[in-house]
């Protein structure tokens, strides 16, 4: 079935004639190797001059990645957790970095993370910190500073532009995938209509336009439908008012 792009494009529209300007960034999670899904993913990202930003988890990432990752510069690592464990009591929702256990415990894992993957990806590795399932207690996002930590990567509209002093939101917003139901794709109809209801809130002044708006995909595992929804939406916002935001280096 063919998406309606039809309330995208008019809103795309309304943009372009109130001479807007879209911030748009890319981050796909959990890489940890070279995979034929991360070649389909690199093609894509060059393809459509979108850069991706790799969350890669660091007690996991092979060599081989760091290689794969030297000679594509679109792709840009940034670190995801350190063992992408969950820690939180049964009942609870997963995270890897919420007060489950001591603080110290948990800034010395990101502190490691950070460390290895700078080793492995030299400078390209940018200054963000991807806690999984996108949650992390306050006062672990506080020490990321100290830790030389720019950006805070999470999910849904920031609150305010720093997550601490010193530290920077820059969240995500679109993620195609039915993660609570079939794990396929979202209907494109709900996914098309979220997405024009956040432009709609940036164009009209009830949310920051300050902040880039962030697709999150996981490219280990995508089936052919969110694969093609995902070009076919970046390929539609590449078209329209955007400038591609990057993380700054470590």
């Amino acid at each position: 079935m063919t998406p309606d792009w039809t309330p995208l494009d008019h809103e795309l529209d309304l943009w372009e004639k109130e001479s807007l300007t879209l911030p748009l960034w890319w981050r796909d999670d959990d890489a940890i190797a070279p995979t034929p899904q991360l070649d389909r993913l690199s093609e894509m990202s060059q393809r459509l001059g979108l850069p991706v930003h790799l969350a890669v988890i660091p007690k996991l990432a092979e060599e081989a990645l760091a290689e794969h990752v030297r000679v594509r510069p679109h792709l840009l690592p940034v670190v995801h957790g350190w063992a992408h464990e969950n820690h939180a009591p049964e009942g609870e929702k997963k995270s890897e970095f919420r007060l489950h256990r001591p603080l110290e415990e948990m800034l010395a894992e990101a502190a490691a993370g950070q460390a290895r993957l700078a080793d492995l990806f030299g400078a390209s590795l940018r200054s963000v910190f991807v806690p999984p399932w996108n949650r992390i207690a306050p006062e672990m996002a506080n020490g990321l500073p100290e830790l030389g930590f720019q950006v805070l990567s999470t999910a849904t509209p920031r609150k305010a532009r720093l997550a601490a002093p010193g530290l920077e939101q820059v969240n995500t917003h679109i993620d195609p995938i039915d993660w609570r139901g079939t794990r396929g794709l979202l209907p494109t109809g709900l996914l098309i209509a979220r997405l024009v209801s956040l432009l709609q809130d940036r164009r009209e002044g009830r949310a920051d336009n300050t902040e880039p708006l962030g697709l999150l995909t996981h490219h280990l595992v995508h089936d052919e439908q969110i694969w093609n929804f995902t070009e076919m939406l970046v390929s539609r916002l590449m078209a329209g008012p955007v400038r591609i935001w990057t993380a700054p280096q470590v």
